[in-house]
Parts: C-alpha cells; sequence; structure tokens
C-alpha cells in the first residue's frame, strides 16, 4: 500500500473543524456532524498535529479561533466548496437542502434582481426562502434560528464575526426644491428603530444639537422615499437611490455628514448538517459578486 503524504489532511477533519468554528462549541459540531464530542475533538487534533499548529482554543464563550486557524478556515471552506462542487459535478448529484436568506429591503434590488436567480440556475434542487427586514429585525432572527445566512449592516445590533462585503454612503435627502428652516426641527421621514440609517441620522443630529421630528415612519423604503419626493420631509438613503426629483442635502442646509455603515454576511448557528453545503454556496456566491464593492 502506498505511504500517504504526511502533509495530506483529512476532508472529514476539515468539515468538522469548520463546523467547530461555526458553532462554537465542540457539543453543537458533533451533534451536527453525527459523531461524539470526543471523536470529533480527535479529528481536530489529528489536524492540529498534521499542521503542527494550534487551531481552536476553549474561552468563557466556547471555541474561538487561534490566528493560524483564521488563516486555515477561509481556505478549508474554499477547499471543501471545490471538492463537493467536483463530486456533485461527476456523480450528477447536485447540492439540496433549504436555505433562508434575510436582507435589508434597501438592497433587495441587487440581490434578488442579479444574484438569486443565477443562484437557483446552478442548484436548482435547493429550497430558497428569501425575507426583506431591518438589519436589526434579521440579526434577531438569525439569532433564533429562523434564516440561515443574512446580509445586515453593522447596526444597530450587536452580531460579531460578520464576513465585510461593502461599505454603504448615506446621505441626507430631501425634495429637489426643499428650503430648510435653520431654527426649525427638522422633519424626517424614517424607518421603524432598528434600521442603522435612523440610528445613524439621529445621532448625528443629537451631536450637533439639531432638533428634529418624526413627520413619516414606514418600514417600505419605496414609501420612504415618495415622502422624500413629496417634500413631506427629509430622509437618509443611500447615495444612489437619489432620484431626479430630489438632492442630497450637507452643511449648506444645515446638516453634519453622516458617517458610513459596513454590509455584513452573517451565518446562523442552527444550520443543518444536510442544508449547510447550500447556504454555504449562496454566502461564497454573494462574496464573490457583492464583496468590497466600493
Amino acid at each position: 500500500m502506498a505511504e500517504v503524504s504526511p502533509q495530506a489532511l483529512d476532508l472529514e477533519a476539515l468539515r468538522s473543524f469548520v463546523a467547530v468554528a461555526r458553532l462554537g462549541s465542540l457539543a453543537a459540531a458533533a451533534a451536527e456532524r453525527h459523531r461524539t464530542v470526543s471523536a470529533l475533538s480527535m479529528q481536530i487534533k489529528r489536524l492540529e498535529a498534521r499542521l503542527e499548529s494550534r487551531l481552536l482554543v476553549r474561552g468563557a464563550r466556547g471555541m474561538t479561533l487561534t490566528a493560524s486557524g483564521e488563516a486555515l478556515l477561509g481556505e478549508a471552506r474554499e477547499l471543501l466548496r471545490h471538492h463537493d462542487g467536483l463530486v456533485a459535478r461527476i456523480s450528477g448529484r447536485g447540492l439540496t437542502g433549504r436555505v433562508r436568506f434575510g436582507m435589508p429591503e434597501d438592497y433587495a434590488s441587487r440581490l434578488v434582481g442579479r444574484l438569486l436567480p443565477d443562484f437557483l440556475a446552478r442548484h436548482p434542487d435547493v429550497v430558497l426562502e428569501a425575507v426583506t427586514a431591518t438589519s436589526g429585525e434579521l440579526a434577531r432572527r438569525l439569532e433564533r434560528g429562523e434564516l440561515s445566512l443574512i446580509v445586515a449592516l453593522d447596526r444597530p445590533h450587536r452580531l460579531v464575526g460578520g464576513e465585510p462585503l461593502w461599505r454603504t454612503m448615506p446621505v441626507w435627502a430631501g425634495a429637489r426644491e426643499l428650503a430648510l428652516t435653520p431654527d426649525a426641527p427638522l422633519p424626517l421621514a424614517l424607518h421603524p428603530v432598528d434600521c442603522p440609517y435612523r440610528q445613524l441620522g439621529v445621532e448625528t443630529l443629537e451631536g450637533s444639537g439639531r432638533s428634529w421630528h418624526a413627520v413619516f415612519t414606514s418600514t417600505s423604503i419605496h414609501a420612504v422615499e415618495t415622502a422624500v419626493e413629496a417634500g413631506l420631509a427629509v430622509s437618509i438613503l443611500e447615495r444612489d437611490r437619489l432620484t431626479p426629483a430630489m438632492r442630497e442635502l450637507g452643511e449648506a442646509d444645515g446638516l453634519s455628514p453622516l458617517p458610513g455603515c459596513q454590509a455584513e454576511l452573517h451565518y446562523g448557528r442552527r444550520v443543518t448538517a444536510a442544508s449547510w453545503p447550500a447556504v454555504e454556496a449562496l454566502g461564497t456566491l454573494i462574496k464573490a459578486r457583492l464583496g468590497q464593492r466600493e
């Protein structure tokens, strides 16, 4: 029998490592992988021995990655994706499972119109459920296990470990002919409290001492945009959503510049083992199409 190269990596050990990194728990990863904790722990130890590096450490919040573990994680995911894609292509078996994907409504057009149809064309046997909500609501649903992965802005929720996609460019938006009275409270059209741009706007106004009041509140981005175009109120929109009926407001209008947000990709911790390859495939496609967009 030919001797195995000492550099060869066990793909199943890599799968276990990726599961622990995602779930933050040996017990949770073992349950997902249908192995005992001791068997999965041994896989990780053998992987660490093969790579001569510590990959995971136990902390107060469960298992966390070392610097070497962080470096391995992305490479391991990519290796497993290529391996599973090769098997699927040769065997004729594609990805299956259920993917529940959440996104803010503001970015639904670029995700739904361009990306999700392509994903389903590549993986017709995957059941996809896509929803829109504010970033705060998406974060809560992800933590409750109701969603498999989300694209969300980095506020007002407290999720950690997201993979950066792009920086947003929020601006103050008003009707083309709108004239503001400097001493009067600023009339705002806003999303509900879970909206990152609402939080940005309120923080900026309070920081500059400008008073404000909510004239119009809606979960619909299109309703908010209509309120702005009609001159009913000012709002905070992504710059590329400004229409010919709007103009960007700034310091000449008595408004301080708005800081940007980071759009991030977050994976759920309660995805079943059967659905995880499909969830990861959608995440990979999102990163390839939208990652680091300026």
